[in-house]
């Protein structure tokens, strides 16, 4: 051997006994185990301590759905106005009442007629004329003719207050009675001035003036003027006839403008040459030659004049107040 080596020797046993299990070190004593508590589990961090909390306002965050885009700053909303009252409807035709002035023949007449046939209930108004008014009763059930003087303010009270108690009340007036007259300006009378006016234009006065008070009352009426052709374009030899047509139709624009907030509508219709007992008075020659001048090519016919008036009554015309409506086949264009 070198001098720096040296020899290990090692005494090993004939049998190597068998190895004996590490006793393991020793265990802290458990603590009591209680029952066990169905809790949701917790996740402890350990190796930081946690923040203080901080009095914050809730905050909730949706995952689910995107963030809304930032609002839009719109102008300031006007303040609101206060909603105005809806016109109420009108009655059925069938529940509703219909008073004709100078209804016994000619165009209020025929006025009766057509509302009759719409299923309004009528009463009509004559002055003189008793027979043909009750042949008019006799053709429309239910209709009612009362005898009247338009132009006088006490007949049309004892005749309106008549109407009343009969049918209960009045929901359309048509102011139809009217006189004429053929003269020379120069030759009309004080007198005969003054019954045209007290006829055709006074007499729709005082029965606006009866029927306004229930319609206003209701807030719901028509009224309905039967002016003239003549009351737009003047008549040669009807100066007062005209003047009186011409009244009836600012009468009816006025009325209207002042009724219309009370949904109270007011019309005119204005004829042209109709063939009436008024127009057959006049010679033949002058019915030949106004008959030409007329564009449609023959005389106008009451019921042509009572569809018109009609019209303005019905439901579908609650929009329409303060026109005239000329019925005379195209004589006024």
């Amino acid at each position: 051997m070198y001098e720096d080596e040296f020899e290990l020797t090692f005494q090993v046993p004939e049998e190597e006994p068998a190895p004996e299990p590490l006793a393991a070190p020793a265990a802290k004593p458990a603590a009591p185990v209680g029952p066990v508590v169905d809790e949701p589990t917790r996740i402890m961090t350990l190796e930081k301590p946690a923040a203080p909390a901080v009095d914050e306002p809730t905050r909730v965050i949706t995952l689910e759905k995107p963030a809304e885009p930032p609002a839009v700053e719109l102008p300031e909303a006007p303040a609101p106005q206060p909603v105005k009252e809806r016109p109420a409807p009108a009655a059925p035709a069938a529940a509703r009442r219909v008073l004709i002035s100078g209804g016994d023949r000619g165009i209020g007449a025929a006025a009766a007629r057509a509302f009759a046939a719409a299923g309004y209930q009528v009463a009509v108004l004559y002055h003189q004329n008793a027979a043909a008014a009750a042949a008019l009763e006799q053709q429309l059930p239910g209709c009612i003719a009362i005898q009247c003087d338009v132009a006088s303010r006490a007949s049309c009270e004892l005749a309106f207050h008549a109407v009343e108690q009969a049918m209960g009340r009045v929901d359309v007036l048509v102011c139809n009675a009217g006189i004429a007259q053929q003269k020379l300006f120069t030759d009309i009378t004080p007198e005969e001035w003054q019954r045209m006016l007290d006829v055709n234009l006074s007499g729709a006065f005082h029965l606006c003036q009866l029927a306004l008070p229930g319609m206003i009352r209701r807030k719901q009426g028509r009224i309905l003027t039967v002016s003239s052709m003549w009351g737009q374009t003047g008549g040669s030899c009807e100066v007062h006839y005209s003047a009186a047509k011409a009244g009836l139709i600012g009468l009816t624009k006025s009325l209207a403008r002042e009724l219309a907030a009370r949904n109270v509508t007011v019309n005119a219709v204005a004829p042209g040459f109709i063939d009436t007992d008024m127009t057959a008075v006049l010679p033949e020659a002058v019915r030949t030659g106004m008959t030409q001048g007329i564009p449609a090519g023959r005389a106008g016919q009451p019921e042509d004049v009572a569809q018109a008036v009609a019209f303005f009554a019905a439901e579908q015309s609650s929009y329409l107040t303060g026109q005239v409506l000329c019925v005379d086949g195209g004589m006024a264009m």
